[in-house]
């Protein structure tokens, strides 16, 4: 694993200094602004005018590794799923977390100028010559050139947006004629098509939990069954929405689902305290003990394989009107049936 620049957690009135920091932006990552704020035990960014609910700190940082491989083999071995051909000049990774995808993608496309912005800066020193990351609050205006990108991707902004019609209208804004958006994200709207989950069993009551709490927290953890709405009141075309099948454990019979369950328990039972600690605090009032002793329940029912719950995993890409015909179009995957 690429060393990652180290967080800590600030000491008294030192957050302060953030946000000054946080008025300008494009802030390289390789600046100073590298402090995080402690609560019940995480780290989590101070950078951007809006509460984050996910924490910053390594545990963080290793369960998003984990996630991307999770989604690689859920799409089947596929980083996006737009058509964006074959040259892409210039791609935005919005939200990239460790930078791990924008990193792939810059291996995949080297003629390709990639950037990937986070309000944390916790990415890896060691990319390639055609990568780079930029410190930024992506609800804010954006300072990049209109109408500069191929393509621009967001992969798991749980917990972050307050205003999706807004950042589809910056992307449009930013995207170059004929430039292709691509959104992916897990709903937390626990599904089950054959009766194993039982009602009011305590994954139902989390994922309950989940959708009251992200509600009041200003970021519903529904929004991206409202995605392909947006971009077609927004002038996009071609939109597509895919929806998935993410198990919450190994319980299918096909192979490749088996392992992705197996990945999604793994970053439930390991991920779920830090996932929720801060949201659930914040927006039902709970202690952190509360939190905790809620969740020993869950964890139990995580590992029930008799239980076949899954999470619907959400993709939407459309392109921006204009641009040069296009003569090939990358077949349209068709969603994973558990």
């Amino acid at each position: 694993m690429a060393d990652r620049p180290q967080t800590y957690a600030s000491q008294g009135d030192q957050g302060a200094g953030i946000e000054s920091a946080a008025e300008s932006s494009l802030t390289s990552i390789t600046s100073s602004v590298l402090q995080g704020k402690v609560e019940d035990g995480r780290v989590y960014a101070v950078y951007g005018r809006e509460e984050y609910g996910m924490p910053m700190d390594d545990v963080e940082l290793d369960r998003i590794d984990m996630c991307h491989a999770k989604y690689y083999a859920l799409l089947e071995k596929k980083r996006f799923i737009a058509p964006i051909g074959d040259h892409p000049q210039k791609i935005l990774d919005l939200g990239c977390g460790t930078g791990i995808w924008s990193i792939d993608i810059a291996d995949t496309f080297p003629s390709a100028d990639v950037t990937g912005v986070d309000i944390a800066p916790t990415q890896s020193d060691w990319v390639p010559p055609n990568c780079h990351f930029e410190l930024d609050d992506i609800e804010q205006p954006w300072t990049w050139k209109e109408s500069s990108f191929d393509f621009i991707f967001a992969r798991d902004l749980i917990l972050s947006i307050r205003d999706w019609p807004r950042l589809v209208d910056q992307i449009y804004t930013h995207l170059k004629p004929g430039g292709w958006a691509e959104f992916h994200c897990v709903t937390g709207i626990l599904q089950c098509d054959d009766g194993t989950l039982p009602e009011g069993s305590p994954m139902q009551q989390f994922s309950d939990a989940l959708s009251d709490s992200t509600r009041i927290f200003g970021t519903p953890i529904d929004d991206p069954t409202r995605w392909k709405g947006w971009f077609k009141e927004r002038g996009y075309e071609e939109v597509t929405e895919v929806v998935y099948k993410l198990p919450c454990n190994p319980w299918p019979k096909d192979e490749r689902l088996k392992l992705v369950g197996a990945f999604e328990m793994e970053n439930l039972l390991y991920g779920l305290s830090g996932m929720v600690t801060r949201l659930f605090s914040k927006a039902l009032k709970w202690s952190p003990e509360q939190v905790q002793v809620f969740l020993v329940d869950v964890r139990k029912e995580i590992k029930n394989r008799h239980v076949h719950s899954y999470w619907p995993y959400y993709v939407v890409y459309a392109r921006k009107p204009g641009g040069p015909p296009r003569t090939e179009r990358t077949q349209q995957p068709t969603p994973s049936a558990a």
